[in-house]
């Protein structure tokens, strides 16, 4: 069973979160924080990708560079695109998460049939953050996906801004699990 509850925090006291205990006792709990309940401005699709589209490649030996263009942007906006800009990515980062998309690393791997879990997430980083059009490319071509590139820092732009915006650690699981193999329907064959 799924429950949603929508509530201002001021209505939040112990009373509320003991009957929370009790009757989902067994249940996970997930907090959502909207910092502005009554806007309806929300962190597109579209909105990730016009920030994705300022990294700032001119200096390809330094990760912080590449990334700080994103970390400003979206330490400008309310912490809700923070969040919404990690669970894009994750969404991003799990569509690839295939093994269409790992056989160019299979076919590449000096130990046959061994996938390093790793380098295949950063490389679906790299995808991404070469933008909408090239991410669409590789998302419908899996046999052009990139075996050299990589680009791990990606995966660090939300706690990145969450840090410097509020100070404090950014505690939040993304909307997918991007991990590789978790993207079960990806990897049936």
């Amino acid at each position: 069973m799924t429950a949603v509850l929508k509530m201002n925090i001021e209505e939040l006291d112990t009373k509320f979160v003991e009957n929370l205990k009790h009757d989902f006792a067994h249940a996970e709990l997930e907090i959502r924080v909207h910092d502005q309940p009554d806007s309806t401005v929300v962190f597109s699709v579209e909105d990730f990708w016009q920030t994705i589209a300022q990294l700032n490649w001119s200096n390809e030996e330094d990760d912080a560079s590449i990334i700080a263009p994103v970390i400003q942007i979206l330490m400008q906006q309310p912490l809700a695109y923070i969040y919404r800009f990690a669970d894009i990515l994750s969404e991003k980062l799990w569509q690839l998460d295939t093994k269409d998309h790992a056989q160019v690393f299979l076919e590449d791997a000096e130990e046959e049939g061994y996938l390093s879990v790793d380098d295949f997430l950063y490389a679906r980083c790299a995808v991404v953050a070469n933008g909408r059009d090239y991410y669409e490319k590789i998302r419908q071509n899996p046999a052009e996906m990139p075996i050299d590139a990589t680009f791990e820092p990606l995966l660090y732009v939300a706690i990145s801004a969450y840090k410097r915006k509020t100070g404090k650690e950014f505690n939040a699981l993304p909307a997918f699990n991007y991990e590789t193999y978790s993207n079960k329907e990806g990897w049936k064959k």
